[in-house]
């Protein structure tokens, strides 16, 4: 205890004698602290929200179109337009484990119509399920289609929160009528509003939806826009598609390696590709701050170097009463320590102010918001730790190694 109070005050007294050094060396690290927990917590951030973004059409939900073949097949050829029908998403379900929800879509564009506000959108017949699947969540106040509209084929509808501002403007939407066509619908909810930043129609918000045996019936459709689903297990989305279209090749005929006969947009395989993406931008990130508190490090350094050539005598003194080596090495290794905590405690304080003080700013829908979390002060404290380490070596390994007599001479 004794030891480490003295070394404190010798550190105090080298603090005081040189001022201005102090406070340049500290400033670095200071600076070099900010910056790093700083960048990183803007790529948390910006991960974060492009994984909402991303999510806002579903979690690991993939989307199969039909298309057309490419490839012979006994005795078909190449060209030959595909087309899916409701039984198909009960015949996947029925056959492939590895499907957890699933559900057919139509779509259609038609006219929307309340008194004289009037446009033209996209109108999906979809089933209960769809809800979970795409994330359309209804507003407080209203619901989404339920198994018993579907069965009486009732003409009820969810719309998006935009399209309600158009055609509704900001009067209550819930329990009044919309045309579809010249088809009246009642509103029984409105999407709540999500971040979306990609679609296979048009955004959510500007779609309205309705039960997809009503769809049927008021356009006289009989073939499917499209199946979503979503794998039981992520990790087996591969192989799910490839019996996909093994139950569908048998049905209708195609090779099931050709994959133009039926397209399958999986957005989980942009999850993995923001894994890595996001991993190496953390990186740079972090390379960046490292740089900047790399720099810091050298004139840490410096100061020491300077400080064992103004303790000269004192480290003879030391030595010659008989202080081990590793003594000196642990005075110098603390001192440069003390300035490295001190300059990065500073810094720490000073970029949580920073990162709270953006929470404020309206960023949040570009880029994200920064995030300060346990990854981001584990990697700051490793590479001050690391710079630490190189700082104090090298000088205390000097003073260590110091001759007596020339110390005492």
């Amino acid at each position: 205890m004794d030891a480490i109070r003295t070394t404190l005050s010798e550190f105090i007294r080298d603090l005081k004698a040189q001022k201005l050094r102090t406070f340049l060396t500290v400033f670095g690290i200071i600076w070099g602290t900010v910056a790093i927990i700083v960048l990183l917590a803007f790529g948390m951030g910006f991960k974060r929200q492009l994984a909402i973004s991303m999510h806002g059409m579903g979690d690991h939900v993939a989307v199969m179109f039909p298309g057309r073949t490419s490839k012979a097949f006994e005795g078909f050829g190449i060209g030959r337009p595909m087309s899916f029908i409701e039984d198909d998403a009960q015949l996947l379900k029925a056959q492939i484990k590895d499907i957890g929800m699933i559900s057919a879509e139509y779509a259609a564009t038609a006219a929307i119509r309340v008194g004289d506000n009037i446009t033209n959108t996209s109108v999906g017949g979809v089933y209960p399920i769809y809800s979970e699947m795409r994330n359309v969540i209804p507003a407080a106040g209203g619901r989404f289609i339920n198994d018993l509209d579907m069965r009486e084929r009732r003409r009820v509808a969810l719309i998006g929160n935009e399209l309600k501002k158009l055609v509704f403007g900001e009067s209550e939407a819930v329990g009044r009528t919309v045309y579809v066509g010249q088809v009246p619908f009642l509103v029984v909810g409105v999407m709540e509003k999500k971040i979306q930043n990609s679609s296979y129609n048009r955004r959510d918000q500007d779609r309205i939806f309705i039960p997809a045996s009503t769809f049927a019936s008021v356009f006289g459709a009989t073939h499917l826009r499209n199946i979503i689903f979503t794998p039981a297990d992520p990790r087996r989305a591969e192989e799910t598609k490839v019996e996909i279209r093994e139950v569908l090749g048998r049905r209708y005929k195609f090779d099931p390696t050709d994959t133009d006969a039926v397209f399958i947009w999986d957005t989980g395989e942009f999850d993995k590709f923001m894994f890595y993406f996001f991993l190496a931008f953390n990186i740079f990130m972090g390379l960046i701050g490292s740089f900047t508190l790399g720099v810091a490090g050298i004139g840490v350094a410096n100061i020491m170097y300077i400080v064992v050539q103004e303790r000269i005598k004192e480290i003879g003194v030391k030595r010659a009463v008989g202080a081990p080596r590793r003594a000196i090495m642990g005075q110098f290794f603390t001192e440069t320590f003390f300035i490295i905590f001190l300059g990065s405690s500073i810094g720490t304080v000073l970029a949580v102010l920073i990162t709270q003080a953006l929470q404020y700013v309206p960023i949040k829908e570009a880029v994200g918001t920064p995030e300060i979390s346990w990854v981001v002060m584990a990697v700051t404290a490793v590479v001050l730790a690391v710079i630490g380490l190189f700082a104090g070596l090298f000088p205390a390994r000097r003073a260590a190694n110091l001759n007596v007599v020339e110390c005492l001479r």
